[in-house]
């Protein structure tokens, strides 16, 4: 789960962390991603299962060849449905502090989350309909850290009318598991 690579539906791994702006969802959610076929799919599920599975078992697993699924998997990977990256226990890396942050905002939503997708410690941003208008997964190296990115620049954001935050006490389960529909 840690280190292994995973294949997720996000935006191109090319484009830097900070201004990746990917939804999850996948194929026909209206998020302008191209419906996915069920072949296509099912090389998504092997992925998901092993991000380093080879080719040719993918394609022996799915009828196709070699070829054949090297071509969807990039096609898949510029279209931005996946993206096939190492995930990581922060904590292992120098990240000792992670939140969940709920911000509440006057107006529009859509500047305060590019601005918000568009800093390196956050990791997740999604609107929401609920409680809070988005919550933003932030991951930082102390708390020293972590109280800086949300004093000083989530909340000086124009429109930022209030946060609550959840820091994680203990990562339990982290998995890109959850196969395809």
């Amino acid at each position: 789960m840690h280190s292994e690579a995973v294949a997720s539906r996000s935006a191109d791994p090319s484009t830097p962390r900070s201004s990746r702006t990917g939804t999850p969802g996948g194929s026909g959610s209206g998020n302008g991603t191209p419906p996915v076929d069920a072949v296509s799919l099912a090389i998504i599920e092997q992925l998901q299962e092993d991000g380093r599975r080879p080719y040719a078992a993918i394609g022996k697993a799915v009828g196709l060849s070699e070829a054949a699924v090297r071509q969807r998997v990039q096609k898949l990977l510029d279209q931005g449905v996946m993206q096939i990256v190492a995930v990581t226990d922060p904590l292992t890396v120098g990240f000792r502090r992670q939140a969940m942050v709920g911000i509440d905002v006057e107006g529009d939503v859509d500047p305060v989350a590019d601005a918000v997708a568009a800093m390196p410690e956050a990791e997740y941003v999604v609107m929401t309909a609920g409680s809070h208008d988005l919550l933003v997964e932030i991951v930082c190296e102390d708390d020293d850290h972590l109280l800086e990115v949300i004093n000083k620049r989530i909340r000086a954001l124009p429109g930022v009318r209030s946060t609550e935050s959840f820091v994680y006490l203990k990562l339990k389960k982290q998995t890109y598991m959850w196969g395809t529909r």
